[in-house]
């Protein structure tokens, strides 16, 4: 039988058992030589340090210390970083590229939940649902007679900005609803659009002309308040902006002054900072719908995470290339 590679756990400790439940444990440690009781949230702790010099393969996850060249001489024999959560960017550094290590994400798999709530967010948003669900709270009644015009998801035009995996996953959610959907981005071209089904406008034109706009962009310094006073102030009327990426895309001073107008509406899922502090008036705004950053994995979503990493652990062993492998060339305009 060949010699399974020898694997070390890196991340919080706590979240193990929720990322990897005892079936993927059993998938993993086929395939793999690992002691699922180690796992290294100090890469100078003595065990961990003595581990990591036969590591080959290290399965991160949140909570993983940097791995920076010191890290990484101490780990002579590693080839690749299996990361089970969304980016690397944290704790990765331009050194394991250098040395040919390989790195995978479970991006695609956390893109998952932030996609599904980002299109029930689009639908209730779409039926009003917040502002009267709180006037029905209100006035113990029914808050309207008839009707309801201009209310309703029939043709309702949605923007997306940034054809990121959560973009390009919501669009596909969003395909079988009867909706009108636009997607800026600079680096998608009249071509991918139409594969993806979707109106490619320039960010400016999408504002105009969207009534609900969904933000997906990375945070880099390009996309810092990518959504600022000029940019708000050319939503129309009634719109609603939605943020579930990052949340200095958005100028949240010029944000509350347009809430405070009731010209928008805005669910932000993140923000800056976060959480925001106590005094906040996105918390009292009536048009503001804030979540605790809970769009990504979590509960039960979060195995999803590991056994996407678990499969890739199995085609290293196997030979196979990596199905999920983190391109450096394009990190820095990903999230």
């Amino acid at each position: 039988m060949t010699e399974r590679p020898r694997a070390l756990f890196a991340m919080t400790a706590r979240n193990v058992p929720a990322v990897f439940p005892p079936e993927l444990i059993e998938r993993l440690r086929a395939c793999v030589d690992i002691d699922p009781a180690l796992v290294a949230e100090d890469f100078t702790a003595p065990r961990v340090r003595e581990a990591l010099a036969r590591t080959e393969i290290l399965i991160t996850g949140w909570g993983c210390p940097r791995l920076d060249p010191a890290v990484l001489d101490a780990a002579p024999r590693l080839r690749a970083v299996l990361h089970a959560a969304g980016s690397v960017k944290g704790f990765t550094t331009p050194e394991v590229w250098r040395r040919g290590i390989a790195v995978s994400s479970a991006a695609e798999a956390n893109a998952l939940p932030v996609a599904e709530y980002t299109l029930a967010m689009i639908l209730l948003a779409g039926k009003d649902v917040f502002a009267l669900r709180d006037e029905t709270r209100a006035l113990r009644a029914f808050p309207y007679d008839g009707i309801l015009p201009g209310i309703g998801n029939h043709g309702r035009r949605v923007g997306i900005v940034g054809a990121s995996r959560v973009g390009r996953r919501l669009i596909e959610l969003l395909g079988p609803h009867d909706l009108d959907v636009a997607l800026a981005d600079p680096y998608v071209d009249a071509a991918e659009a139409a594969r993806l089904g979707v109106r490619l406008l320039p960010l400016e034109n999408l504002l105009r002309t969207c009534d609900i706009v969904s933000l997906h962009a990375p945070q880099t310094a390009e996309t810092h308040h990518l959504i600022g006073a000029r940019e708000l102030g050319l939503m129309r009327d009634g719109a609603v902006l939605i943020n579930t990426a990052r949340g200095a895309l958005v100028d949240h001073e010029a944000l509350i002054a347009h809430l405070r107008s009731g010209r928008l509406s805005a669910v932000l899922d993140v923000t800056d900072p976060e959480p925001l502090p106590a005094g906040s008036a996105l918390y009292d705004l009536p048009n503001a719908f804030v979540t605790p950053h809970l769009a990504g994995s979590l509960g039960n979503e979060v195995a999803r995470l590991g056994r996407a990493m678990v499969e890739e652990a199995e085609r290293l062993s196997s030979g196979e290339p990596l199905r999920h492998a983190v391109d450096q060339a394009v990190l820095e305009r990903t999230a």
